[in-house]
């Protein structure tokens, strides 16, 4: 899975659900601290100050982000915190609902703040804000071993939130060495081809050169062929055309996708597992540029590797069709396995690996698209399609 894909509904209900309930709790403590039994309240601020505190905490909505809550919530606690001890000469209490906020609050902004300076500065600000709060109460010994002890808190929080930025930086790094090193990888199997192709052309273009006296009738169909391959090769490489080579690859050949696929599900049953090649008729007619066959001989290899790592003893099936139902032809790989019979530490399909990320790279790259998911039975499924060029009757894959 990528570093900035979103959590689930059901994960962040999962982890909203006990953090509002736990937050209920706390201010329930403070209701029951700052009651005075003479029907009075001794610091109705801190039971205001702490749900507004909690409230820039658990907002939903994405605007405004989270630079401009972390922002507002320290202004708004070191303004309070100011007034009470400075300008208004009071002497009031200071809340832990208000406290616990800023202190999740503090990590969050030090991990999503985009920029280093402003993450900086708002984490600054908070800090400074909740070790000021307990100033409120008073200036005495007491109150400042109090802001002794959040000190230390507040050190904590913020080295988690440095760890966790340190880890999406460098999760969003293997990201897109991953996708570089794809595109690399393709396009070096388009030059394969390309010189395939180019070759091809020579070759009729000399043929066309050498019957032009004698077989005059001959040369619109070389041209046409010429003219064919051109026309595929500058598509191919008009995708690519960014991109460099690298060397020591073993990919399909062209035109010989269908023998690679089987040769790829016969390595995977020496091991002991069942794996079946389910192609049907109608994809032995069509044809595919190459960057497409490369792409589908790809998903089927990086799927049957994450089925031997991360799922022991599944059967497998590969299966090729033909979609007639978008609106034009698309070629329909799945590969799907049963649940192991051994449960891998690894979720099956990879969870937190790149595998996939460079995988829907290349799929997205020959205008193609990638889904993924757990099957009802507990197994997993790998499914891409791919563009048809056309159908040639009696030709294969």
């Amino acid at each position: 899975m990528e570093p900035d894909t979103p959590l689930s509904p059901a994960v962040r209900r999962a982890i909203t659900v006990p953090l509002c309930a736990g937050l209920a709790l706390v201010w329930l403590f403070d209701l029951v601290t700052h009651y005075d039994p003479q029907n009075r309240w001794s610091g109705w601020l801190t039971l205001v100050s702490g749900p507004l505190a909690a409230a820039a905490l658990l907002f939903p909505a994405r605007r405004p982000g989270p630079d401009w809550r972390a922002g507002v919530a320290a202004l708004g606690s070191l303004a309070l915190t100011v007034g009470l001890c400075g300008y208004a000469q009071i002497s009031g209490s200071w809340g832990l609902l208000e406290t616990v906020a800023l202190l999740i609050l503090l990590p969050r902004t030090a991990r999503r703040v985009t920029r280093p300076v402003t993450a900086v500065t708002l984490s600054a600000a908070l800090a400074a804000a909740v070790i000021a709060m307990p100033l409120r109460g008073s200036t005495t010994g007491d109150y400042l071993q109090f802001s002794f002890v959040l000190t230390f808190a507040v050190g904590g929080v913020v080295g988690l939130g440095c760890y966790l930025r340190l880890l999406d930086s460098r999760r969003a790094r293997a990201v897109i060495s991953v996708r570089h090193n794809e595109r690399l990888e393709l396009a070096r199997d388009l030059h394969d081809f390309v010189a395939h192709h180019v070759t091809g052309i020579v070759v009729q273009a000399n043929a066309a050169l050498m019957i032009q006296e004698t077989s005059p009738e001959q040369i619109k169909p070389l041209l046409e062929g010429i003219s064919r391959a051109g026309g595929e090769t500058l598509d191919s490489m008009r995708r690519l055309v960014r991109v460099l080579r690298e060397d020591d690859h073993h990919s399909a050949r062209p035109g010989e996708l269908l023998t690679e696929l089987e040769r790829l599900v016969s390595a995977f049953a020496e091991n002991g597992a069942a794996a079946a090649l389910d192609v049907a008729p109608e994809v032995r007619g069509i044809r595919l540029v190459p960057e497409v066959e490369t792409s589908v001989h790809r998903v089927v290899q990086e799927a049957l590797t994450n089925v031997r790592r991360h799922a022991h003893g599944s059967d497998v099936v590969v299966r090729l069709e033909l979609d007639r139902h978008s609106g034009g032809d698309r070629l329909r790989g799945e590969v799907r396995n049963t649940a192991p019979q051994t449960r891998a530490a690894v979720p099956t399909g990879g969870r937190g690996g790149f595998g996939l990320v460079g995988l829907r790279e290349r799929v997205e790259a020959v205008e193609g698209s990638l889904t993924c998911g757990q099957t009802a039975d507990g197994g997993w499924c790998v499914s891409a399609d791919f563009p048809v060029l056309a159908a040639v009757e009696g030709s294969s894959a």
